[in-house]
């Protein structure tokens, strides 16, 4: 799907959802929206800042509340400080580069039965599941090599 139709689809949910649509709500989700580094409400606020200098860090959380809350996003925790947001709300995998921290989505259809397969082993009621595999990104290999 193109970003247009995308960022078109998210601000008909909102709009169905009764939610305004302010230039900075606006903003906010067309930058989530063409991000594909996962960034985090700090990123979103610098990157906009020049274009909305009365916007706080509280109004791009408040926002990534929103969404969250409506299910435009999900927010990503690995246990440090500060969350990541994804536009990308479909089932799929995070590959996360253990030296610079960045995040690229990965699908593989066969983990799709995994919440099954752990319900009938362990009689839970499976709701969700989550899985990150780490390593080196191509980025910090080729760096590594040319400092040597």
């Amino acid at each position: 799907m193109a970003v247009s139709d995308q960022l078109q689809e998210a601000l008909d949910i909102l709009r169905d959802s009764g939610v305004r649509i302010t230039p900075q709500r606006h903003a906010v989700l067309e930058f989530l929206i063409q991000s594909e580094k996962h960034p985090t409400a700090d990123d979103i606020y610098k990157a906009l800042e020049s274009k909305f200098p009365n916007m706080s860090v509280a109004t791009v959380y408040n926002n990534l509340r929103v969404f969250r809350e409506i299910g435009l996003v999900r927010e990503l925790t690995y246990g440090d400080s500060s969350s990541r947001f994804d536009c990308n709300t479909s089932d799929h995998y995070h590959i996360i580069c253990d030296q610079c921290g960045k995040i690229v989505d990965f699908h593989y259809p066969r983990l799709d039965e995994v919440e099954s397969i752990a319900e009938q082993i362990t009689g839970f009621d499976i709701s969700r599941h989550r899985m990150e595999v780490y390593g080196v990104c191509e980025d910090c290999k080729d760096l590594a090599k040319a400092s040597h």
